[in-house]
């Protein structure tokens, strides 16, 4: 899966959610193992590309929680929320690509020591156009089909049909003394 492929059913699906649900709110999780040579993801987005998805939801001006999530190297995993974090706070143009000199974890930024370096895909996108169309389409549908936001329901909880600790002190109270606790 790549950037292209990605945001082609990203965007639509995502827009699909909001007209359908109009959320007041929205969790978004950036999980960076969908990144190209992630040691465990099977995906091939770039940082660009990954950075894209936080683009377009921060555009729907809806209030967002941001969460990082996933990723299985870790310095990809740094630079992923770095860049989307920049993103978020309006200063993407603003961060240099270079990582700077000075810090002391420098090292473990080799051998591009940049902040949204190429990465090397780990595997073939074999996702045709046609079939990541069908796919988007039953995502869209199946959307449609959901008529009210999936949700938990915010009302209280109603009483037990019998109140347990009222029965367990009746049941003490009308004992025999004598018959209690004979082995």
């Amino acid at each position: 899966m790549d950037d292209e492929s990605y945001n082609n059913i990203f965007k639509p699906v995502i827009q699909c959610v909001i007209e359908n649900y109009n959320p007041t709110a929205i969790v978004l999780q950036c999980g960076a193992d969908s990144l190209g040579s992630d040691r465990l993801g099977c995906f091939n987005l770039s940082f660009d590309g990954h950075g894209e998805c936080v683009k377009f939801v921060k555009s729907l001006n809806i209030p967002m929680l941001v969460l990082g999530g996933g990723g299985y190297t870790l310095r990809n995993v740094a630079r992923c929320w770095a860049n989307e974090t920049a993103i978020l706070v309006d200063k993407h143009d603003d961060i240099s690509n270079e990582i700077p000199d000075n810090s002391e974890y420098l090292e473990f930024f080799a051998p591009e020591f940049t902040l949204r370096p190429d990465l090397p895909r780990r595997v073939d996108n074999m996702n045709t156009k046609e079939y990541l169309t069908a796919i988007k389409q039953e995502v869209i549908e199946n959307i449609k089909l959901v008529k009210t936001s999936p949700a938990v329901q915010m009302q209280p909880i109603p009483n037990d049909m019998f109140d347990l600790q009222d029965l367990d002190s009746q049941r003490r109270e009308n004992v025999d003394p004598d018959k209690r606790n004979k082995a």
